[in-house]
């Protein structure tokens, strides 16, 4: 059980400090869409590669947090079941939806993404607009980093659920 809970635990940093640090490039997307837009209304310039990068920006922020995300509670979930339940029932459905759905999904993610960015790597793809951005499989690796940290997520989040189950009394501990 021990050995459980540091594999929990170095998920949980690990996520948290990926989260923290990606969290900069919000700010970074804020301000590339700053001087965008101020380039494009104000100077009557602009590239395609800033408005590649906005979107890539937001894609990696939105894929690398998802772990970091699921770590603080973030994710969707169906409140009016779950709310009224106990902390036991919780950890049981914490435990079967990281087993039966969250990992198998990403998984599939994984599998199904994986030939998509070896394709894109192996033909070093750049951008199809003029002036876009090179090395896109870069960006398209992010896929594979995001859901891998998720599923790893999953993993600490289902380690946590069967430590609870198996060392909390029926009375009442809190979750966790």
């Amino acid at each position: 059980m021990k050995t459980l809970r540091l594999i929990a635990n170095f998920i949980d940093r690990l996520n948290e400090k990926i989260g923290e640090g990606v969290s900069w490039l919000s700010l970074i997307l804020v301000l590339l869409t700053v001087f965008a837009v101020a380039l494009r209304y104000i100077f009557h310039s602009g590239t395609v590669a800033f408005q590649e990068a906005e979107y890539h920006l937001y894609a990696m922020n939105f894929l690398i947090a998802g772990g970091w995300t699921m770590l603080k509670g973030g994710h969707v979930r169906i409140d009016i079941l779950y709310l009224e339940t106990s902390d036991r029932t919780k950890a049981l459905i914490n435990l079967l939806g990281a087993i039966l759905l969250c990992m198998p999904f990403c998984i599939i993610v994984l599998w199904a993404s994986w030939p998509f960015f070896l394709s894109s790597l192996s033909f070093r793809e750049v951008s199809s607009d003029p002036g876009g951005l090179p090395a896109l499989y870069a960006f398209k690796a992010v896929i594979l980093i995001g859901f891998a940290l998720i599923t790893l997520q999953a993993i600490s989040e289902a380690i946590k659920s069967f430590l609870y189950l198996l060392t909390s009394n029926k009375k009442g501990d809190s979750l966790l």
